[in-house]
């Protein structure tokens, strides 16, 4: 949430990993959720807050203030 990483590359480079960055758009939707269907990751563990449709400002609240929050992922339900 905007705070400085460092990444040691050092101890990274021999281990075959990739670090891929960018925000989910209509070109990386596809990707996500091919990821998401193949059991690659598990979204409910990225899910943070839960709120009802009439509460949409208190999430859109709770996303903007994600660091003090600690919001990773909001779900709305319109149930």
């Amino acid at each position: 949430h905007g705070a400085k990483v460092d990444l040691h590359l050092e101890t990274l480079w021999s281990r075959n990993i990739a670090i891929t960055t960018r925000l989910v758009d209509t070109v990386s939707t596809p990707t996500l959720l091919n990821t998401v269907s193949s059991g690659k990751i598990n979204p409910a563990l990225l899910i943070t807050h839960h709120f009802k449709l009439d509460q949409i400002m208190e999430a859109y609240d709770t996303f903007g203030r994600a660091a003090e929050t600690r919001a990773l992922k909001v779900i709305v339900a319109a149930e």
